[in-house]
């Protein structure tokens, strides 16, 4: 694991495939690309909405600022887009034929940023409020609702057969994903949550959606169920990968790359695989950390520990193990995605991309 300075004195986690595939320009060139030509047709989506819906899912997206002035804001890192478009081109169409499956997984992304940030309680994402900060938990609700039945609606208005079997897969993916926040959720409650069902969680949670991304494209220009389900089953394992990274970054990432706030995942109480991976390792620190952490599920004053205290705890979680194990699992993961690829016929530029691109997502500091 290859590791950079942050703000803190802390090490921000970045995980080294062993050979990286193409460089950071190339893949800034995609996501840029998969941004380009899918937000026109997010931003005609969202104007359909009602106002004050409207507004509120454009402050969301980064296209305005919370007096409605217009801003060049951070709209995210734009994976699900590039990854759509290149699921086209993996089929043999053109990327344009992806921009509505880029789309549809794009609002869907963002009803679930919408309803997480409400319920995790987060005030900060991409270095500004909230939604439900800014326009109230209503809002919240009701624009991550729009959203997600908008998804729906820009597929199923294509007519064709290949839209109802892209849809299909989005919806399926959609629940999926619901099912992966609900499990977060209640794993915030128990001491004790097993390895398997934390990557039960993150499999559903992030790596469903990540899978229909990298399948849409394709299914929309017209590839076969096999092809599909190899392509989903690389973005499963990438969204492993990926939520790896996440967890990672929510306890040792720095804030001013990610965003959020330090020890963001422990404020929250969440079972991520690296606490969840040292609470399992046993020894002393991992005893000492489960004390702990029991004993936190209890507290009532958990809002006002101070952050030598949630140091303490990502010290331990370190000192158990759970950070390197999981820089592993990243890393594994990477692989196996990359393994799905094989199973694809395909350009070989495509695969080389798509390669790159399993190669961003592990390799990041935000």
């Amino acid at each position: 694991m290859s590791v950079s300075t942050g703000t803190r004195g802390e090490t921000v986690p970045t995980v080294q495939p062993e050979n990286p595939a193409v460089d950071t320009a190339d893949v800034s060139a995609l996501l840029e690309r998969g941004r380009t030509l899918s937000t026109p047709v997010l931003r005609a989506a969202v104007d359909r909405l009602a106002p004050p819906m409207d507004t509120v899912a454009a402050y969301h997206f980064g296209w305005i600022d919370a007096q409605g002035n217009p801003v060049d804001g951070d709209g995210g890192k734009a994976v699900r887009p590039a990854l759509a478009l290149l699921s086209a081109e993996a089929a043999g169409a053109a990327p344009e034929v992806g921009i509505p499956g880029a789309v549809a997984v794009e609002l869907v992304h963002n009803f679930s940023l919408l309803h997480d940030d409400l319920m995790d309680g987060d005030e900060q994402r991409r270095h500004r409020d909230t939604v439900w900060k800014v326009h109230g938990p209503a809002q919240a609700i009701l624009v991550g609702d729009a959203l997600f039945a908008l998804a729906n609606e820009i597929l199923l208005e294509l007519g064709t057969v290949e839209a109802g079997r892209a849809t299909r897969r989005l919806t399926t993916a959609s629940r999926k994903l619901i099912d992966g926040q609900a499990q977060d959720i209640s794993y915030e409650h128990r001491e004790r949550v097993t390895v398997e069902e934390c990557l039960e969680m993150e499999g559903n949670k992030t790596g469903a959606l990540l899978a229909c991304a990298v399948s849409i494209g394709a299914v929309l220009g017209g590839a076969d169920d096999r092809t599909a389900d190899k392509l989903e089953e690389y973005g499963y394992h990438l969204g492993l990968a990926f939520q790896a990274v996440d967890d990672l970054l929510g306890i040792w990432g720095d804030p001013e790359s990610t965003g959020k706030q330090t020890w963001s995942d422990l404020r929250q109480r969440k079972k991520s695989l690296p606490v969840v991976a040292a609470l399992a390792a046993g020894g002393p620190a991992s005893e000492q950390l489960g004390e702990l952490l029991a004993a936190d599920a209890k507290s009532t004053d958990f809002e006002s520990f101070s952050e030598e205290e949630f140091a303490t705890r990502a010290a331990l979680i370190e000192e158990a193990g759970g950070r390197e194990w999981t820089a592993q699992e990243a890393r594994r993961q990477h692989a196996v995605a990359l393994d799905a690829l094989n199973a694809v016929d395909m350009p070989a530029r495509v695969r080389d991309q798509l390669t790159a691109l399993a190669d961003f997502v592990v390799v990041r500091k935000r």
